[in-house]
């Protein structure tokens, strides 16, 4: 298996998973935020096409920043029953799907780590 680290210009911007979850974050409770406490005073609500602009627009977003996951698409179809809005969807699905990130690290880490405590192989004595 080659590094293939050589392939990436010297100039390209990489971007941490970390970071992309934080933003992932931020967008999240900035959406809810508005969809519970700024829409309701000058909207009418749920009912609101701005509200549904808003859900398909940070339902793209989210899965620009973090893939698509299946948390994403109950928050979706949630958002879009009225009344509902009250409940921050979008900051759950993306918690949601750290924790689930988070989990599935850990699990490869000690894998790898059983793997690297492995006794050598009979062939590497050849």
């Amino acid at each position: 298996m080659q590094h293939e680290s050589s392939a990436e210009p010297r100039d390209a911007v990489t971007i941490s998973p970390g970071s992309h979850f934080q933003a992932a974050m931020v967008l999240a409770i900035i959406a809810d935020a508005l969809q519970i406490i700024v829409f309701p005073m000058f909207v009418e609500g749920a009912m609101s096409p701005a509200d549904d602009v808003l859900d398909f627009g940070v339902a793209a977003l989210l899965v620009r920043l973090l893939g698509w996951h299946w948390e994403f698409l109950p928050s979706f179809l949630v958002k879009l029953v009225p009344g509902v809005d009250l409940v921050p969807f979008w900051t759950i699905a993306v918690a949601s799907v750290y924790r689930k990130s988070k989990r599935i690290a850990v699990a490869a880490e000690e894998d790898r780590q059983q793997h690297s405590d492995d006794p050598p192989s009979l062939l590497q004595g050849r």
